[in-house]
């Protein structure tokens, strides 16, 4: 790691300056939410999609050796770009493991041409076959109550076999139901002006450090917006590398992190 970059501080960089400071091998978790193109603000516009996918492949080139070779890697977008972007990924010698469906559960879009948006996509990649995948540590509640209760008394034959269900849920699947946070922060059904355009929810953040991660991992995130990768890695008793170029996005990354850790969630 360059001697100008230290653990756990979010810099005002531009992701470009900041990975090429970073050693090589040096995360166990990335975790990326880029732009998307979507053009709503600078900077997530570019001139031409043909701009935008070599932005995009241009940092993940850089990004790549940045990640251990038992590292993963998840990376936010629109389904439709995250097509172009797997291909990418996979043409790098990374390893597929999840199409991840963000059902956004975000109110009815206003589509008459086609099916109403209501979803983004997560790309997990790792490095290698070896990579770190806590499954018991992000199971989700089951859906049917009055059948798993049931079970717990007598078992449900299968194939032969009694099965019980787990105390802490089932494995989760990658179609993930979590409220965005647009949709959270709504005032008698309006929705309000946020801090950031796309922040990510924290029960995200959580289930994808707390499942390919351990403690005192490190964790990237050079488009870090307002801090949310940080604030949960800190929570975790991880590491964070943490970068993002707009100045007024970091100087309220800052302040939630200071925030966290006046309210206990320090490292250990």
């Amino acid at each position: 790691m360059s001697k100008d970059i230290a653990l756990n501080k979010i810099y005002q960089m531009d992701c470009f300056n900041f990975l090429e400071q970073l050693d090589n091998d040096i995360a166990d978790l990335a975790v990326i939410d880029p732009p998307y193109n979507m053009r709503k603000a600078n900077w997530d516009t570019f001139k031409s999609e043909n701009d935008f996918f070599n932005f995009t492949y241009a940092w993940i080139d850089e990004l790549i050796p940045k990640i251990k070779e038992n590292g993963s890697l998840y990376i936010f977008n629109t389904p439709y770009n995250s097509a172009f972007i797997l291909q990418y990924l996979v043409s790098q010698g990374l390893h597929f493991r999840n199409w991840i469906t963000w059902d956004k559960r975000d109110g009815m879009g206003g589509a008459k041409r086609r099916f109403s948006n209501g979803q983004e996509t997560v790309l997990f990649f790792t490095k290698n076959k070896k990579h770190v995948f806590n499954y018991n540590d992000v199971r989700v509640p089951y859906e049917s109550q009055e059948r798993i209760e049931h079970a717990k008394k007598k078992g449900i034959l299968k194939n032969g076999r009694r099965w019980f269900p787990n105390q802490k849920g089932r494995l989760c699947g990658e179609v993930w139901h979590i409220t965005s946070e647009r949709h959270k922060s709504k005032v008698n059904g309006k929705v309000q002006k946020l801090q950031h355009l796309t922040p990510k929810p924290i029960e995200m953040i959580e289930r994808i450090i707390k499942a390919s991660s351990n403690k005192e991992d490190i964790v990237l995130d050079c488009f870090a917006g307002i801090g949310t990768t940080a604030v949960v890695a800190q929570k975790l008793n991880r590491n964070f590398l943490c970068c993002d170029i707009e100045k007024d996005y970091v100087k309220i990354a800052r302040n939630k992190l200071s925030e966290a850790r006046k309210n206990g969630h320090k490292r250990a």
